[in-house]
């Protein structure tokens, strides 16, 4: 399997109330690579971002919806989510900024 970089972990942020919400209390949540693990996550943002330190994460993955098309049973994609803590004394992250 190939080493995975700090920009490719990173997908899309997740932009819903629920996750809006959250920023409040400095977690922010993003779509993630789903073979990252909790540490290349943490570089990934502390390293994506600048003045982010980061206190925790917590990590889910989310199996695949089952679909129907006419006769045809399929499965859409799985995806892993995580929910960044940043530290107190920490910037917040600027792409979350105006939502």
């Amino acid at each position: 399997m190939a080493d995975i970089k700090y920009y490719d972990v990173i997908l899309k942020p997740v932009v819903t109330e629920k996750s809006m919400n959250a920023m409040a209390e400095k977690k922010y949540t993003f779509l993630v690579h789903p073979t990252a693990n909790k540490s290349q996550i943490k570089e990934a943002v502390e390293k994506m971002f600048d003045g982010v330190k980061v206190a925790r994460v917590n990590t889910m993955n989310q199996q695949g919806k089952t679909k129907r098309r006419g006769n045809v049973y399929g499965k859409t994609a799985k995806t892993k989510k995580a929910i960044v803590q940043l530290t107190a004394d920490s910037k917040d992250i600027e792409i979350f900024e105006g939502l």
